[in-house]
C-alpha cells in the first residue's frame, strides 16, 4: 500500500510537468505548421497546367499560402521580373529562389548565362530574398574531401560576396551525392564564419538519412533555414504524399521537439499532374499528421 501511494504522489507531482510540457509541445506543433509559416516549393516547372505568373498567384491564394520559392528553367526567365511584381502586389512572398550551379558552366566568377540573368532580374526587382543553392555532382568530382570543401567554400563565397546587395540568406540545398549530406554542407559553410549562410534541408533528397536525421538535425540546428517535407518510405518513391509515408511522422517530432521555428516547405515536384491539386493533397495530409503532434 504504502508503495503504491509513493508512486500516486511521484504521479501527481509529475503531472504538471508533464502536461506543462505537452502543452509547450502543441503549440510549438500549431505555430510551426500554421499555414503562414508554410512556403509551397517545386511548383513552377512542376505543373502540368503549366501556369502563367498571374494563374500561379492565384492558385496560391486559392490555398492559402502566404510565401513560395521559385524554380525555374530556361523558359521561365521571360516572366521571371514579371513574376515577382505580380507576387509583391498580391501579398504572395516569394521567399527564396533556386540557383543550380554545374560545374560545366558555371565558377566563382563567372556564372552560366541564364543564371547570370536571373541574378540580374532579381537583383534588378529590388526584392531581398533566399537563395537555395544546389550543385551536381560534377563540382566535386575527382576532388578528395580536401579539394571538394575548397571548391564549394571558394563559389559560396563568391556567390555570397556577389549577391550581398540583394540576397538577405544563402540556403545550401541537399540534392544527393557528396554535397547532398549535412555534414559535408557544415564543413563548406563553417569556414566562411557567415551567419548568412545556412542549410535548406529535404526530407525527398533524405531517404538515405533517415536513422540519422535526429542526429543531423541537432547538427544542422543553428543554421537550418527551412525544411522541405514529403512522405517518407525507406523503400521509396522519393516522392510521395505527406502522411502516406511511415517515417515522416517521427521527422516532424523531431523538429517540433527539437525547438525548429522555421519555414516548412510544401512540395509539387510532380510534372505530369496539376500542381495545385499535388499541394492540396500534401496540406491535407500534413494537417492529419499535425493533429497527432
Amino acid at each position: 500500500m504504502k508503495r503504491f501511494t509513493s508512486c500516486l504522489l511521484v504521479l501527481i507531482i509529475a503531472s504538471p510537468l508533464l502536461i506543462s510540457t505537452a502543452l509547450a509541445q502543441s503549440k510549438a506543433a500549431r505555430r510551426l505548421f500554421d499555414e503562414r509559416n508554410l512556403v509551397a516549393w517545386c511548383i513552377v516547372p512542376f505543373d502540368s497546367k503549366n501556369r502563367s505568373p498571374e494563374e500561379r498567384i492565384q492558385m496560391l491564394k486559392r490555398l492559402d499560402f502566404t510565401q513560395y520559392a521559385y524554380d525555374w528553367r530556361h523558359q521561365h526567365l521571360d516572366s521571371f521580373a514579371s513574376e515577382i511584381d505580380i507576387a509583391r502586389k498580391n501579398g504572395i512572398e516569394m521567399s527564396a529562389v533556386w540557383l543550380w550551379i554545374d560545374k560545366n558552366t558555371d565558377k566563382p566568377g563567372k556564372l552560366s548565362e541564364d543564371n547570370e540573368r536571373m541574378l540580374e532580374i532579381l537583383r534588378a526587382s529590388g526584392l531581398k530574398t533566399h537563395l537555395w543553392v544546389g550543385f551536381n555532382y560534377n563540382y566535386f568530382e575527382g576532388l578528395d574531401e580536401a579539394g571538394q570543401i575548397s571548391a564549394g567554400v571558394q563559389m559560396v563565397k563568391y556567390l555570397r560576396e556577389r549577391t550581398a546587395s540583394f540576397v538577405s540568406k544563402i540556403g545550401l540545398y541537399n540534392h544527393g551525392d557528396w554535397f547532398g549530406h549535412p555534414n559535408n554542407q557544415l564543413k563548406i559553410i563553417k569556414p566562411l564564419a557567415d551567419r548568412s549562410v545556412g542549410i535548406v534541408y529535404n526530407f525527398h533528397h533524405g531517404h538515405g538519412q533517415i536513422d540519422e536525421f535526429p542526429s543531423l538535425f541537432e547538427a544542422m540546428k543553428p543554421y537550418l533555414l527551412g525544411v522541405n517535407i514529403d512522405g517518407m518510405r525507406r523503400s521509396g518513391p522519393q516522392i510521395l504524399p505527406v502522411g502516406s509515408g511511415d517515417e515522416e511522422k517521427s521527422m516532424l517530432k523531431v523538429l517540433v521537439n527539437g525547438g525548429y521555428t522555421g519555414p516548412i516547405g510544401i512540395l509539387g515536384h510532380i510534372e505530369t499532374e496539376d500542381v495545385e491539386i499535388v499541394l492540396k493533397r500534401n496540406l491535407d495530409g500534413l494537417k492529419l499528421l499535425a493533429k497527432g503532434l
